[in-house]
């Protein structure tokens, strides 16, 4: 039984409020009580609060401005200060700000993180739940305001053995650890952080390491290599052929590993318009795991799977099985070739004429289907047609904004001599005989010239043939 270490004693004594109590801004006091090389503390305060001032026992004070990155480390966010000081004073030191009631001074002097073991053997698309606590100086940590402060982070680093699929595939971080009550963490606040991660990753030989970091300083646990084994469920379907009416979807594992008496499937399949169909296969025996998926459409189907289960060594697993998909293709029409030695069905053989084919035929005829307009053709008739629409409203608009009468020639002339015909009537006999004709002059171009009297209003274009007047 190995020895428990001595308890380190920390360097720094928290004095308590029995020292000014009436005064707020001379609380928070706290004293190094004998000489240490550094020192980190982390102060909580108000949120958006600005960072405190450290007042030394010779009654200097210390500003987040005068931190020179040699001698003083200062590092602030809107909820907490961390400073870390080489060779601080001996003596009673006061933090003044809006620093959170109840809190108190921490002094991180060897922060750790306990973690399980991954297991030996795990496979690629595995789903774990990995959780672990913090200590300082070998003790846990039950501030739960210090969660805020570190990140905790487990990435896997390959070890570039050209044998397996993760040669050369460097490093990643599959997982950060939570303490906030969600995923799979189970009590937020508790002080256990709980990571949850996928390993969606290249199968082969891995060195997983945690990490523990601060804004001043991280800490690193390596555990040993682990062997990430590729996927062991494998997915198959057989393709309806038309008679049946359903595709059969087949799942196994491998035995090697996989308990296939534990094996549980829960899945959806997409379908090619996009319906999507969820099922599960709870049914425990040692068979291939079969399923029924409906065949009502053509093209690329997507099966996505979740498998449950436990290994030979008794380990339960979750896996997130990588998406298969499949195509099912529409069947070409069978054209039936006329046997030899027939007639054709399309002459009569007692008369010699032709008949319709369709008429009384029995066999069956493959169906004709006219090949439908390009996407291209389409596009180029409705082009022509707003063209063709746009010019004539157009000439529409600049014909009524112009204010101009239509004008041809054919339509003048006939209107013209319509007009002229119902205007001019013509006389009876006896007003033949007795109307003077009168001679139409045309117009010269001499508009010098006088232009004939006008004739008297009272003419009425006959000839007086009354006797003249003594």
């Amino acid at each position: 039984m190995a020895l428990k270490p001595k308890k380190e004693v920390s360097p720094l004594t928290q004095l308590g409020n029995e020292f000014h109590n009436s005064i707020e801004l001379l609380q928070n006091r706290f004293r190094i009580d004998y000489e240490v090389d550094e020192i980190t503390m982390v102060f909580f305060r108000e949120y958006g609060s600005v960072p405190i001032i450290l007042v030394q026992p010779d009654g200097s004070k210390i500003f987040q401005s005068a931190a020179d990155g040699e001698n003083i480390f200062w590092f602030d966010t809107s909820t907490y200060d961390m400073i870390s000081i080489k060779k601080p004073k001996l003596g009673p030191w006061q933090a003044i700000g809006n620093i959170v009631p109840g809190s108190r001074v921490m002094v991180i002097s060897d922060l750790a993180l306990h973690a399980e073991h991954l297991p030996e053997l795990i496979f690629s698309g595995e789903i774990l739940k990995q959780t672990a606590y913090l200590t300082n100086s070998g003790e846990p940590i039950d501030y739960t305001a210090f969660r805020d402060v570190v990140e905790l982070t487990i990435s896997l680093a390959s070890t570039n053995n050209p044998n397996y699929n993760n040669f050369g595939a460097g490093s990643h971080i599959v997982a950060t650890f939570q303490d906030n009550g969600k995923g799979m963490d189970e009590v937020p606040l508790d002080g256990v952080f709980t990571g949850q991660f996928n390993l969606s990753i290249a199968d082969g030989e891995w060195i997983p390491t945690f990490n523990v970091s601060t804004p001043m300083y991280s800490r690193e646990q390596v555990d040993p290599t682990i062997m990430l084994l590729p996927n062991p469920i494998s997915v198959e379907v057989d393709i309806d052929d038309g008679k049946a009416g359903y595709h059969i979807l087949k799942v196994d594992a491998d035995r090697e590993y996989v308990d296939i008496s534990s094996l549980l499937i829960d899945g959806k399949v997409r379908y090619p318009n996009g319906d999507i169909q969820n099922f599960s296969i709870t049914e425990m025996s040692d068979d291939v795991r079969l399923h029924e998926i409906v065949n009502f459409d053509f093209g690329l189907h997507r099966v996505k799977l979740t498998a449950f289960g436990n290994t030979l060594e008794g380990r339960e697993f979750i896996l997130d099985v990588p998406e298969y998909s499949f195509l099912v293709e529409e069947p070409q029409p069978e054209v039936i070739p006329p046997a030899a030695g027939t007639t054709d069905p399309a002459i009569n053989p007692m008369d010699g004429q032709s008949i319709d084919p369709n008429i009384g035929s029995t066999a069956a005829e493959p169906l004709i289907v006219e090949e439908k307009m390009t996407t291209t053709a389409l596009v180029s008739w409705i082009v022509g047609l707003n063209l063709f629409l746009l010019i004539i409203g157009g000439g529409l608009i600049w014909f009524i904004a112009s204010d101009k009468k239509l004008s041809f020639a054919l339509f003048k002339k006939s209107t013209k001599e319509q007009a002229k015909k119902q205007d001019e009537k013509k006389p009876g006999l006896f007003t033949r005989l007795f109307t003077k004709k009168t001679k139409e002059t045309k117009p010269t171009e001499d508009n010098n010239k006088e232009s004939p009297a006008p004739k008297d209003a009272t003419d009425s274009g006959f000839v007086d043939l009354a006797m003249p007047k003594e």
